[in-house]
């Protein structure tokens, strides 16, 4: 496909990136400390720690595991929500010349003992809360070495006893749990920082995170994404970005977790090596107590996904919010919806930028620029040195302005599923990766998701689209969540069931039906309409459709 995208690139931004401009992540990280040591490089619950103490605290981590019994290239979990002990885990991990492992805390014993088993992880860094799941199953694991960390071990005396006491006798938070040689984080950094540190040779090629897929397609693979696939996407990111960015000024407001690879790489990686602050929200499900900390800072930036914007717009207080250094706001990991987006427009002052990525790709494909003024329902453009095709069922590319299945090339694309060259062969094909998103492109470069190429509801054979069914139903004020699914049908093969999370508790089924009739074809009209308090997500809070068929 001709990058016709490119002459909608704003002067400033580069039609190529250098992915090898640097050897590794580690190398990042150290040109930030020499810059900005002592900026602020992440804030929670009311700690914060600068480029230099995020510097010694992550090689602390990185000498004690090299000094543990592990050697260069071991994978290394990190099993825990945002704290200052995840970002520090993570550096010092890759420090050591070893692989993260980012894993969800919310994991069953089931899922975890997959991803460990899988990655082959040596060691472990885990929140107490959750040790009880470990326990379950590190018998059946390789793992030789645990770190375990408590909410508030970094957050300073008294505060940090404080926190642990209520977290764990008052709230009741951290189940009973047993595990053998365990080492506290507290005194991992002691024992670290008595030993010496080997500073690892790296290459570009050196696998930096085992990010495993969700698994909602089939059983978690871990996506091999290396250093140069990371700094591939940290320069595409900059250079879409960077001329709006003020190096060592922003306040970026992390909610999403760090062990999803949108917050990784948007917030984490991008802000450290812009020399920014990031502001790491624990619980964004309080949205109450996440809007309060909101209150506190003069944050310029946030990324999330639908339904955490939709939620803080609906939480009081928001709206009452200082927006006067915010800048924009970065929408991924699922489709933003256009009611949610002009409203988070209309109270915030800003466009919500919508972009699209895959753990695949470390995450970053397309983006709309800072530049745009209002919400376009646009995944926005290419990132420089990425090329996109779009092909019909049978291969072959589509026409400009047809819909095809979106196909990705470029340097962030991983390296392969760890250990499944069959997954890997799917998916991959002479560097070509195909996304399973149906899209279509306009004549200035900008693409649209459709849909997900295995969401497509087929109603007497027409494709109906759950986006724009849930997108349609979005708009009426009574409305809080949506999600629609084909359910089988014997005369149309499917008809669109819609579930429903009402904000006003007296909208009716037949309001949704009419709503629906007067913008929608009659085919694409839901036949079936399920109330319920809430609907299925993922960690991220994306919307999970499949378990609304399965179910």
């Amino acid at each position: 496909m001709e990058k016709i995208w490119l002459n909608s690139y704003s002067p400033s931004v580069p039609h190529e990136i250098d992915a090898d401009c640097v050897a590794s992540l580690v190398d990042v990280l150290e040109q930030s400390v020499v810059d900005y040591g002592e900026n602020i490089a992440f804030t929670n619950m009311g700690k914060s720690i600068t480029f230099n103490q995020l510097d010694e605290l992550s090689r602390s981590v990185a000498a004690y595991l090299q000094n543990s019994g592990l050697k260069q290239g071991d994978a290394v979990a990190v099993m825990m929500p945002n704290l200052l002990q995840n970002p520090v885990s993570i550096f010092g991990i890759l420090r050591a010349g070893m692989t993260v492992v980012n894993v969800n805390p919310l994991y069953t014993a089931r899922e975890l003992k997959h991803q460990l088993v899988d990655s082959d992880a040596k060691a472990i860094i885990i929140v107490e809360n959750f040790a009880h799941t470990l326990a379950e199953i590190i018998d059946e694991t390789g793992i030789k070495q645990v770190v375990t960390t408590q909410l508030g071990d970094m957050l300073g005396a008294p505060k940090s006893l404080v926190v642990n006491l209520v977290v764990k006798y008052i709230k009741k938070l951290v189940p009973a749990f047993s595990l053998p040689h365990r080492t506290r984080f507290n005194d991992m950094l002691s024992l670290g920082r008595a030993h010496s540190y080997q500073r690892p040779q790296l290459k570009g090629d050196d696998i930096a995170f085992l990010q495993y897929t969700g698994g909602t397609t089939g059983v978690s693979k871990g996506a091999m994404l290396t250093h140069r696939n990371l700094i591939a996407n940290l320069e595409q990111v900059s250079a879409i970005l960077g001329p709006f960015l003020e190096r060592g000024k922003e306040i970026i407001v992390t909610a999403l977790p760090l062990y999803h690879i949108f917050a990784l790489t948007a917030n984490c990686l991008t802000f450290v090596k812009f020399g920014c602050q990031n502001l790491l929200i624990t619980n964004p499900r309080d949205m109450t107590g996440f809007v309060k900390e909101l209150g506190k800072y003069p944050f310029t930036a946030i990324t999330g996904v639908n339904t955490l914007f939709n939620g803080l717009l609906n939480t009081p207080g928001f709206s009452d919010l200082d927006f006067s250094n915010y800048k924009f706001a970065l929408g991924g990991g699922m489709a933003v919806q256009r009611s949610v987006a002009e409203k988070w427009e209309k109270v915030t002052g800003h466009v919500l930028l919508e972009g699209y990525g895959l753990t695949e790709c470390s995450p970053l494909v397309t983006v709309n620029p800072p530049s745009v003024n209002k919400y376009n329902a646009s995944i926005g453009l290419p990132a420089p040195s990425t090329d996109i095709k779009l092909v019909d069922e049978q291969g072959h590319e589509v026409p400009l302005g047809q819909t095809g299945e979106m196909h990705v090339k470029g340097p962030q694309v991983m390296l392969g599923y760890l250990n499944r060259p069959e997954a890997t062969a799917e998916i991959l094909n002479d560097g070509w990766l195909a996304t399973g998103d149906i899209a279509k492109c306009d004549e200035q470069g900008f693409f649209y998701i459709v849909d997900r190429k295995k969401d497509m509801i087929l109603v007497s054979g027409f494709n109906v689209f759950p986006n724009e069914i849930e997108d349609v139903v979005a708009m009426m004020d009574g409305v809080l969540e949506v999600a629609a699914i084909g359910m089988p049908n014997e005369s149309s093969g499917e008809v669109v069931k819609l579930y429903v999370v009402r904000k006003d508790p007296s909208l009716s089924e037949k309001q949704i039906i009419s709503h629906c009739r007067e913008y929608l074809t009659g085919y694409k009209v839901p036949k079936v309409i399920e109330f319920r308090d809430e609907l299925p997500k993922s960690n991220v809070g994306k919307i999970l459709r499949r378990e609304l068929r399965d179910k």
